[in-house]
């Protein structure tokens, strides 16, 4: 499953889901938690199942995030997905690998979970467990919303936008437990979702730091997203070209190619990029 921009959707806005499916996203995320209010739940869940359950063209990736796995929303969430056929389950504040077998005993089908993994204090401490779960999981993504409102922090982030030193250790956590755990690493929302040339360099560098794909909040943010973490023809030729120079030499341990050095991790490297695209 390609996951490069994941779009959230409110699941009580079904005049949007439609238009959210033509916007080129890899994913739409129905979200039936933080975006709907806890008098519209109800109403979100069916319009989320009448949806999902109508006949419809080829489409997007379909994820719905659910209420958290303690709270007493989840057992309408779950009971409102039974039987539906739908690619995967995103699981706020997620607790660890427990969270993601409590989830996994739960589900009322076979299907893949992407936690949000950041979002309480224990969390943090959790964020290396998820290999022994990892047969179960799309991905593992993180949050800087509702972390620095659960230990009291007025904010994740300096006056430039960057984060600020705590949520990047949680930011560098996530993206290790995923890769740790063989698993896509996500990164999170970008908020201000008008300014897309800050959304082109915030995705970059996650494409840099080694994630693979994005949460979007907007439509507009979704062609960004996807430019960002699809690798440019240049790109791609110079991993052909770093493979294509260890084959033609199979005992070399270092080669230089373009006036520059390259070995072992730049071969691997090389083939991640390539396997991204196939």
């Amino acid at each position: 499953m390609k996951l490069r921009s994941l779009l959230f959707v409110p699941g009580d806005r079904p005049e949007r889901f439609p238009k959210a499916a033509a916007t080129g996203a890899d994913a739409l995320i129905l979200d039936l938690e933080d975006a709907v209010a806890p008098d519209r739940k109800p109403e979100a869940r069916a319009a989320v199942r009448a949806w999902i359950e109508a006949p419809r063209d080829a489409s997007p990736a379909i994820f719905v995030r659910i209420n958290p796995i303690d709270s007493d929303e989840v057992a309408a969430d779950l009971e409102a997905l039974a039987g539906l056929s739908l690619d995967g389950i995103v699981l706020p504040k997620a607790e660890g690998a427990s969270s993601v077998a409590t989830l996994t005993d739960r589900l009322p089908g076979d299907y893949a979970i992407l936690p949000v993994a950041s979002e309480t204090a224990a969390a943090v401490f959790q964020l290396g467990t998820f290999g022994s779960v990892a047969g179960r999981l799309a991905g593992l993504t993180w949050g800087a919303e509702d972390l620095p409102a659960a230990i009291g922090a007025t904010s994740a982030r300096e006056e430039d936008g960057s984060y600020t030193d705590p949520y990047r250790v949680v930011r560098a956590l996530t993206l290790f437990g995923a890769h740790a755990a063989g698993v896509p690493a996500i990164e999170t929302v970008f908020p201000d979702f008008r300014n897309l040339d800050g959304l082109a360099a915030y995705a970059a560098r996650g494409c840099r730091d080694g994630f693979t794909g994005m949460l979007a909040i907007h439509p507009t943010q979704v062609a960004v997203i996807n430019q960002a973490f699809t690798p440019s023809e240049a790109e791609l030729a110079h991993a052909r070209a770093v493979i294509a120079a260890f084959e033609a030499n199979p005992g070399a341990g270092a080669l230089q190619l373009d006036g520059k050095m390259i070995d072992a991790p730049h071969l691997k490297s090389a083939r991640r990029l390539l396997a991204l695209v196939e």
